[in-house]
């Protein structure tokens, strides 16, 4: 990890194999607060690693320790208790708490989980990594949908329905053929991307059909001449005037290597003559969020003793309490760690210019120069004997 560490190594290991699934209920407890903080330690750990480009030591552990699934089930745990809990919560007559913070923390934990999640997988430093990498797996999506194709007609009819009409998979793939982004020219001479990286095709095999392409054409024979596939597609207009482009494609050099694509070529010139269809939709039947309905049966019927019970034990912390919830905060939320995390630098408090100052009284406001400081001390001296931590009233 980086010079300025928030977490070793090892402290960081133990935090992520702490992680777990929380209760409803247990929302705001002592336990969870404790994992709240952990997250938010391990979000700027993320972030300063990724800063320095120290690689992803935060992702590896989540990765390794199969903490993924735990961190998008809390998620949807605190989605869930925001519609179903809090506004329980709130109807309560009983509900006056002298300090909101913990419930804030409460609606603040999906802004961390979704942060940290953001953080570890797309950052600057992996950028160009993970675009090769999406390329890749692109390429090999488009051979495993060929071999989906090659059982259309045994396919459910949510999974078709979806590969039809909401993706329109044909349209797709004609797209595919025209851009073929597996094929590139590179200083006059035609490449193609094979076996993980780009290779030059010798002026003698251009003319050969290449893997991909010819994934490409045998993913719509399946989907334009399936019996099964034909009845469930909606030939629109437009389905019509994207189809009708394969057959410049279709030279006598294509058909030799892939003969059986002289049926879809008698498709198409079906098609030509065929009217067009209207926009149809049907009704299909499709798999529930299982997360979130498993969260919704565990706790359906239990919205108000779950706010009572969170009332009781959890949103009505003594004054003692709440003094060492926000020591722990104040730990947590170093200010060192702040500034270095932070998308801006901070600006002068009297000429707006990037600073490098901190008042040394109240260590809120950034100045530029000593000169900037004393000028700024008539606004900014009474608030800064309110707000330094030795004048404080105890």
């Amino acid at each position: 990890m980086g010079d300025l560490e928030l977490l070793l190594p090892g402290e960081a290991d133990v935090l992520v194999r702490r992680l777990r699934s929380f209760q409803l209920r247990e929302m705001g407890s002592e336990g969870w607060n404790q994992q709240h903080e952990n997250l938010e330690k391990l979000n700027m750990q993320a972030i300063l690693d990724a800063t320095v480009s120290q690689g992803e030591p935060i992702q590896e552990l989540l990765v390794t320790h199969g903490k993924i699934p735990t961190l998008v089930e809390e998620l949807i745990a605190v989605e869930m208790w925001k519609q179903k809990v809090f506004p329980v919560l709130c109807r309560l007559e009983d509900f006056k708490p002298q300090n909101t913070f913990p419930i804030y923390m409460v609606v603040h934990h999906e802004a961390s989980i979704i942060n940290l999640l953001e953080t570890v997988f797309f950052h600057k430093e992996l950028q160009k990594q993970a675009e090769l990498m999406e390329f890749e797996i692109a390429l090999k999506a488009l051979s495993v949908l060929r071999y989906i194709t090659d059982c259309v007609d045994s396919l459910s009819l949510s999974t078709l329905s979806r590969m039809l009409s909401t993706h329109n998979l044909p349209c797709l793939l004609v797209e595919l053929l025209e851009h073929s982004p597996w094929s590139r020219r590179e200083g006059g001479k035609l490449q193609q991307f094979e076996g993980g990286h780009w290779q030059t095709v010798a002026p003698s095999e251009q003319q050969k059909l290449s893997k991909l392409d010819g994934q490409v054409w045998i993913a719509l024979y399946n989907l334009l001449l399936s019996p099964e596939a034909r009845a469930r597609y909606c030939l629109t207009s437009f389905a019509k005037g994207q189809l009708l482009k394969l057959r410049a494609f279709l030279t006598d050099t294509l058909l030799d290597q892939l003969p059986n694509l002289a049926d879809l070529q008698g498709f198409l010139a079906h098609l030509a003559l065929a009217e067009t269809q209207p926009p149809k939709k049907d009704l299909v039947l499709e798999q529930i969020p299982e997360i979130w309905e498993r969260l919704e049966q565990e706790n359906r019927g239990k919205w108000q003793a779950i706010a009572k019970h969170q009332l009781r034990h959890v949103f009505s912390p003594s004054e003692q309490d709440l003094r060492l919830q926000a020591r722990r905060w104040a730990e947590t939320y170093r200010l060192d760690v702040l500034e270095a995390v932070a998308p801006e630098r901070p600006r002068c408090a009297h000429c707006n210019a990037e600073a490098s100052k901190r008042c040394s009284r109240c260590q809120n406001e950034w100045y530029c120069c000593r000169d900037c400081q004393v000028k700024h001390w008539e606004k900014h001296g009474k608030a800064c004997v309110l707000a330094a931590p030795g004048d404080r009233v105890k």
